[in-house]
């Protein structure tokens, strides 16, 4: 049953709840894009190269959460300095994460998974690490629900890799359940010192 669910039935359910969710959140993801353009300006979508299943390579979308602010010699500033007040609320609500729903659709992205993490972090991999990207990332995860940006990397893959050896229709609908929880509450979305997560340098 749990290879079919994988298989079969799981991307079924990805489309079906995807679709529904652009048409009942349209309206708040046209306010939220009206106000990234007015505080940040343009573009209103961040787009970055993300691995997805097997690693290959997708154009991950959210909505835009930093500046553009440059030093002198034009260079953009560290994160930590770009990233508004406006941006850092649109974090901790999820919301700048509502076009991964177009990445679901797509195929790129599940609505449960790991979390797509950047390309240049793939050589850094243990063999049993890499086994996250036997399944398609996803918009929340296990790892998501234990922690987010609280708990290390290694605690991280760990959770990733248990949702692969695990996933299943009652683990998904966990998943879900517990993201919801965790975006109410705030919880985990910081780091320890008050940051987002710090690189991963293997």
């Amino acid at each position: 049953m749990q290879r079919v669910y994988f298989r079969r039935i799981k991307r079924v359910i990805d489309v079906l709840v995807a679709s529904l969710l652009i048409v009942l959140l349209s309206p708040v993801m046209l306010v939220i894009a009206l106000l990234v353009r007015i505080k940040l300006g343009r573009p209103v979508l961040f787009r970055q190269m993300r691995p997805g299943k097997l690693g290959q390579p997708f154009e991950l979308l959210k909505f835009r959460t930093m500046t553009n602010n440059r030093d002198p010699s034009g260079l953009l500033l560290p994160e930590e300095d770009r990233l508004s007040a406006f941006g850092k609320r649109l974090r901790g609500t999820s919301l700048d994460e509502l076009p991964e729903l177009l990445n679901v659709l797509r195929g790129d992205m599940s609505l449960v998974g790991p979390r797509p993490l950047l390309m240049q972090y793939l050589p850094l991999y243990s063999r049993r690490q890499a086994r996250r990207h036997e399944v398609r990332p996803g918009i929340t995860g296990w790892a998501q629900t234990h922690g987010r940006n609280s708990i290390s990397w290694a605690e991280k893959f760990e959770f990733d890799v248990w949702y692969v050896e695990n996933v299943s229709l009652g683990t998904d609908m966990r998943v879900m359940w517990r993201t919801l929880t965790t975006v109410l509450s705030g919880r985990g979305v910081n780091a320890p010192d008050g940051g987002t997560a710090s690189p991963f340098t293997g």
